[in-house]
C-alpha cells in the first residue's frame, strides 16, 4: 500500500470511525483501525463487534494494500501533523506503516488486515430510504429516553418500526417514553420491527453530517444486524434480541388538565430548579393553577434539606382542574431540549398518573413521563 492524502481528510476520516474502536478488547486487532485502498479511495473501518463504522475518503493511490493500525496512536499522531499532504506506505513483511508529512516521519507497527473482522456488504436495492435531517431529528427526540441499565438490554435500545409509509422510533427506561413518527417518501412492501442500540443511533446521528443526503437502511434477514449506508460513510450495528414493552398501552388516551406553556420558559424554570433539586432527589413540583377569564400560572418549586428551596412562576394557558404534580426535573429538561417548538403542551390527570408532553402544532412527537411521589 502506498498513497498520498491530505492531513485534513485523514483526520476527518479517523474522527468518523474512531468512536467504534473497542477500548478494552482482549483482541488486539479491535484496538486498531483498518486502512484499505478501495476503488481509488482510502477506506477506514473500526469495530467493537457490536458497532462498526466505515468511512471512504479521497486519496492518490499508487499501490493497493491494507493494514490495521493502533487507533489511538495513529489518531493522536495525525492530529499533530501540519495541514499538508501525508504520505502513507506499508512494508508488508513487517506490517509497518510509514507516515511522512513535511519534516515529520514515523513508523508504526500494525497488524495484518486479514485478522480484522469482515464488514458486511449491504444489498442496497432492498433498503429503505431515509432523509438524513428528518431521521437525525427523530433520533435526538427519542434516544435520550433509552435506559443505561445493562441488566435490561432491551431498554437500552430503540424500537424502530416501519409499516407502509410510516416509520416510528420509541424508547423507554421504565420512567419515561419517547415516541416519534414520520412519513417515508415511499411505501414499503415489507414491514420492519427491530430494536437498535440507542448508542448506535446516536453515533449515526453524529456521523450523518450532510443534510442533503439520504440514508439507506438495510436489515439483512436472519443476520441480527442493521446497516445504514450513506455516500461516504456506513454504520453497521448488532440488533438487540428480546421483546420491547407494549408502550402504546401505557400512553394515556384522555386528560383532565391541559397546560400550554412557553417551551423556553418551561426549560428555564427547570434549569433553575435543578440547581437545588440535584442536591436532593431531583424532584420538582408543578402546581398547575388555572384562572377563570385570564391566563393561569405554573408554580415550579423544589427543596433540599441541605441546600434550601426555590420557586419560579410561569404564565400558562390552563384548562381543567388545579393539580399539584411532581416530576424528575432532569427528565423534564431533557425532553424540553428536543421539543423543537415555541410552546409545549403538558397534559395530566392526577398526581400519581403519567403526564404527556407534546409540541404545539406537531403531533408526531409524544413523551410520557411518570410522576414522582409527593410527601
Amino acid at each position: 500500500m502506498k498513497l498520498t492524502i491530505t492531513q485534513a481528510q485523514l483526520a476527518y476520516g479517523l474522527g468518523m470511525v474512531s468512536r467504534a474502536v473497542s477500548p478494552r478488547s482482549t483482541l488486539p486487532v479491535l484496538n486498531n483501525i483498518l486502512l484499505a485502498t478501495d476503488e481509488g479511495r482510502l477506506r477506514l473501518s473500526a469495530t467493537n463487534l457490536e458497532l462498526g463504522i466505515t468511512c471512504w475518503i479521497n486519496a492518490d493511490i499508487e499501490e493497493e494494500g491494507s493494514v490495521t493500525i493502533p487507533a489511538r496512536i495513529f489518531s493522536d499522531l495525525v492530529n499533530t501533523l501540519p495541514g499538508d499532504k501525508v504520505s502513507l506506505s506499508l512494508t508488508i513483511r513487517t506490517q509497518t506503516l510509514n507516515i511522512h508529512c513535511g519534516a515529520s516521519n514515523f513508523d508504526i507497527k500494525g497488524i495484518d488486515a486479514q485478522e480484522f473482522p469482515p464488514m458486511p456488504l449491504p444489498d442496497l436495492s432492498s433498503g429503505v430510504e431515509l432523509n438524513v435531517t428528518d431521521f437525525k431529528d427523530m433520533i435526538h427526540q427519542v434516544s435520550f429516553a433509552a435506559s443505561s441499565d445493562e441488566a435490561r438490554p432491551v431498554l437500552q435500545g430503540v424500537l424502530l418500526e416501519i409499516n407502509d409509509n410510516e416509520i416510528s422510533l420509541a424508547a423507554t427506561d421504565g420512567f419515561r417514553i419517547s415516541v416519534r413518527t414520520a412519513e417515508l417518501s415511499a411505501s414499503q412492501a415489507n414491514p420492519v420491527k427491530v430494536i437498535i442500540p440507542a448508542r448506535s443511533l446516536s453515533e449515526l446521528a453524529r456521523i450523518a453530517t450532510d443534510g442533503k443526503e439520504t440514508i439507506t437502511m438495510v436489515v439483512p434477514p436472519d443476520r441480527g444486524q442493521a446497516i445504514f449506508h450513506m455516500k461516504n460513510v456506513e454504520l453497521v450495528t448488532q440488533l438487540i434480541e428480546g421483546v420491547f414493552p407494549e408502550y402504546r398501552a401505557i400512553i394515556p388516551r384522555s386528560f383532565k388538565t391541559r397546560t400550554v406553556i412557553s417551551t423556553q420558559e418551561f426549560l428555564k424554570a427547570c434549569r433553575q430548579a435543578e440547581i437545588i433539586a440535584r442536591e436532593g432527589n431531583y424532584v420538582i413540583r408543578l402546581n398547575l393553577q388555572p384562572q377563570e377569564g385570564a391566563p393561569g400560572a405554573v408554580e415550579f418549586s423544589t427543596q433540599s434539606e441541605e441546600m434550601g428551596s426555590g420557586e419560579v412562576i410561569v404564565d400558562a394557558n390552563i384548562e381543567g382542574p388545579e393539580l399539584l404534580i411532581a416530576f424528575n426535573v432532569s427528565f423534564l429538561s431533557e425532553v424540553l431540549e428536543v421539543i423543537g417548538t415555541p410552546n409545549t403542551i403538558l397534559e395530566t390527570n392526577a398526581n400519581n398518573t403519567p403526564g404527556l408532553l407534546t409540541p404545539v402544532g406537531n403531533d408526531s412527537f409524544r413523551h410520557v413521563i411518570m410522576p414522582m411521589h409527593i410527601d
